[in-house]
């Protein structure tokens, strides 16, 4: 009698266990989507930009490296030289490079700082490396740093390779302390590792809050720093990221990507959007949202049922919470998340549930729309409110 073959028995242990990184567009992906921190106004392109990608020559293999690319942004984020940028497939394949060179599985691990970006624990899982947690403070100052119970976990476990920083974070929309960060790039004593700064929404932060790090790469060795086009650019459908820190860590990057990672129209693409016309075009939209941000911190609080809007409100969303229908003023997850399954499936108005995170029960995450979807989820919610 044969034996049957059993898949089980083949794949890695933790690839089994692993929980994948899921989001609200697995459940809802048409009507006013204002879930995943999109750039609702449209790319920073100017022109017609699938003529752009269509005018190459695609029967070549990319360019392994796109020095034009990084050149653009090396001019736009003043930093030295292409040699101190990363080119990826999205901001993801930059982070499991990040875990797959500096950390060896089944023994090295990451701390994270919940609430945060999910793809850090969800990479760290598939590349069996462990997950240490230090939670971000749930008081004043509110989604900081905790400074001290990182470096004394760090302290204490030295298979703590890297510790990633979402700044602005997702989902807190709140920027960190810059002086926390130094203080973690200097604390050699506590923590020899990398320090990852995911600045994937620093271009919504408003002028008089603060700015990107990307520049201090050149004074710190440990440090890289990550953005992406995502978000301000409103190129989230090329999938570019980049990585930026000191040659170094640049070159380790180069020799464990994949030959032609990052694709020719993608490039070529990011080059339209990297002109001045581009970059004038990307930071109008960024004041634009910042505006309909402030318009919408504006008004929610007046809807009934609506709690406090929660963080410091720096990237192209808010969070708020959501109250219970008792009327005692607590946050309520289950009324939160009612509401955001009542408003996808019978409003078609997908917002992002998160209150199942530390710090944010009840809370559901909401993207700066457009003028028009920002009036209509102003309404939406109001009724789906009054219903639940």
């Amino acid at each position: 009698m044969s034996e049957s073959f059993s898949l089980e028995a083949v794949v890695r242990p933790n690839i089994l266990a692993l929980k994948p990184y899921r989001c609200a567009r697995d459940d809802y992906s048409s009507g006013i989507l204002l879930d995943a921190n999109e750039n609702s106004l449209g790319s920073a392109v100017t022109g017609d930009y699938v003529s752009v990608a269509q005018a190459q020559a695609l029967n070549r293999y990319p360019d392994p490296l796109h020095v034009q690319v990084k050149d653009r942004l090396v001019k736009l984020r003043n930093l030295p030289g292409p040699d101190h940028v990363f080119l990826g497939v999205g901001s993801d394949e930059v982070i499991d490079l990040l875990v797959r060179i500096f950390c060896v599985p089944g023994k090295d691990k990451i701390l994270i700082t919940p609430p945060t970006y999910g793809m850090y624990g969800v990479t760290a899982q598939i590349n069996d490396v462990g997950v240490v947690k230090v939670p971000l403070t749930v008081t004043e100052p509110m989604f900081q740093l905790n400074t001290a119970q990182i470096l004394e976990t760090t302290r204490q476990d030295p298979t703590i390779k890297m510790i990633f920083v979402c700044s602005p974070g997702n989902p807190t929309g709140t920027l960190i302390d810059p002086d926390a960060i130094r203080h973690l790039l200097q604390s050699l004593d506590a923590f020899r590792g990398i320090v990852v700064v995911d600045e994937a929404y620093i271009d919504f932060v408003a002028s008089d809050r603060g700015e990107s790090v990307a520049s201090w790469v050149t004074q710190y060795p440990n440090l890289v720093v990550l953005q992406t086009m995502s978000k301000s650019f409103g190129l989230a459908g090329i999938r570019l990221g980049l990585g930026i820190a000191q040659p170094a860590i640049i070159q380790l990057m180069n020799n464990t990507k994949a030959p032609y990672n990052v694709g020719t129209p993608t490039a070529a693409i990011a080059l339209a959007a990297l002109t001045d016309e581009g970059i004038a075009k990307m930071q109008s939209s960024a004041v634009q949202l910042r505006a309909q941000r402030d318009l919408l911190l504006k008004e929610l609080p007046k809807i009934t049922g609506v709690g406090e809007l929660v963080g410091t409100h720096d990237a192209n969303f808010v969070l708020c919470r959501i109250l219970a229908k008792d009327g005692s003023g607590e946050p309520s997850s289950e009324r939160a998340h009612a509401v955001y399954e009542r408003m996808a499936q019978q409003c078609g108005l997908v917002v992002r549930f998160r209150g199942n995170e530390p710090g944010c029960a009840g809370c559901l995450r909401i993207t700066v729309g457009t003028p028009e979807e920002n009036q209509k989820l102003l309404l939406l919610l109001a009724q789906t409110l009054e219903q639940l």
